[in-house]
């Protein structure tokens, strides 16, 4: 039986929806039998599944085999003048088990296989080759960034005509002018990261504007990458993409 028609099976019993029958099914309890065999604690055990819940299922599995006996005494009355028939239903049984065992490795391989395919298409991007002090700069300037304060233009919230972006605070009366704590921060120079870091991108790499396939010749894959204009085309762009890849040359903005 697949997983979907063994959490179907599970669903029709009362107090297990789709959640439990699935939680069920990862714990290892792929069929009935298995449920019926199991005790209230191994139940417990499971997420979602309480004592009261636990006892519920054993109970309904108690009223169905008391419903079940006298079809049962009857089968065994049957079965005693034909034992030749269970000898022949036996093996068939067996040949169903060693078909899902069969099946099973199968779909796990297809699985596997899968998974290494969308491997294989994805690819590591490229970095560059940079030294331990240049490093240790970036790594300075990130921790600069996040505690820098957004930079809002002053009586910014005052009236819906002023725009956020930031300007340079003027008047005898301003307050944010005068540095008074209770208003936002100014742009100051202690905020700016290491100079020899300034404009290089987070990756490492210095950035090249680039608008056609020549502009590539000039660029040095080790420490630096391309970034492609908004006013190339489409056509223009699969050019420089394709030449980029010859030349091991990274494209910021794929």
């Amino acid at each position: 039986m697949t997983k979907k028609e063994i959490i179907d099976e599970l669903t029709k019993i009362q107090g297990i929806g789709k959640a439990k029958a699935e939680a069920l099914y990862k714990k290892g309890y792929d069929s009935i039998e298995k449920l019926k065999e199991a005790d209230v604690k191994d139940l417990t055990k499971v997420d979602g599944i309480t004592e009261n819940i636990a006892k519920n299922i054993k109970n309904q599995f108690k009223e169905k085999i008391k419903g079940e006996k006298p079809k049962t005494q009857k089968k065994e009355k049957v079965d005693k003048s034909k034992p030749a028939e269970d000898k022949v239903e036996k093996p068939k049984a067996k040949k169903k088990i060693e078909k899902k065992i069969e099946e099973k490795p199968e779909k796990e391989d297809k699985e596997e296989t899968e998974a290494e395919e969308e491997e294989e298409k994805y690819k590591v991007k490229k970095k560059p080759k940079l030294s331990k002090e240049t490093v240790k700069r970036l790594n300075l300037r990130k921790e600069i960034k996040s505690r820098t304060p957004d930079f809002l233009r002053e009586e910014w919230f005052r009236y819906k005509k002023i725009p956020k972006n930031w300007r340079k605070p003027d008047g005898i009366t301003s307050k944010m002018r005068i540095n008074l704590k209770y208003r936002p921060s100014k742009v100051r120079v202690g905020f700016r990261g290491p100079r020899k870091v300034r404009g290089l991108h987070s990756s490492g790499f210095e950035e090249v504007m680039v608008y056609n396939v020549n502009d590539l010749e000039g660029i040095d894959p080790k420490k630096q990458a391309a970034r492609i204009g908004s006013s190339v085309g489409t056509k223009k762009r699969n050019d420089i993409e394709k030449k980029a890849n010859e030349l091991d040359v990274r494209i910021l903005n794929l």
